[in-house]
């Protein structure tokens, strides 16, 4: 079972566990019109990743993010993310699903309606 936590706890999790990088894992579409969380400022690396319809997926993560690491994995609203938690997971990585995502759900506000530094690259 894969962990879920909300935007509005991530604060609290990077400082207790500063080893932890952040993989977003929605489309280049959604980074560029919707916005990127800027991990950076929180002080942890993030990762770029889409799992839509990318066979490669598994294959650049494992070249791009250390199993030490503990891996917050985000996308729009908490669905893809967990498919990709769990696939990561089965790989023997260490996951947390964003349960509220980037944008938000119905239950949480999102990373970025939950004052979390974010950015838009146009």
């Amino acid at each position: 079972m894969i962990k879920q936590i909300k935007s509005s706890e991530i604060k609290k999790f990077i400082e207790n566990n500063p080893e932890t990088v952040l993989l977003d894992v929605r489309t280049e579409n959604e980074w560029e019109t919707i916005g990127k969380p800027d991990a950076k400022k929180l002080g942890i690396k993030s990762y770029f990743i889409t799992i839509s319809q990318d066979p490669s997926f598994l294959d650049n993560v494992k070249q791009n993010i250390n199993k030490k690491n503990q891996v917050l994995v985000i996308c729009a609203a908490g669905g893809r993310s967990i498919i990709a938690a769990n696939l990561l997971a089965e790989e023997g990585y260490k996951t947390l699903n964003v349960s509220d995502g980037f944008s938000g759900n119905n239950q949480e506000p999102g990373w970025k309606n939950s004052g979390l530094p974010s950015v838009i690259d146009n």
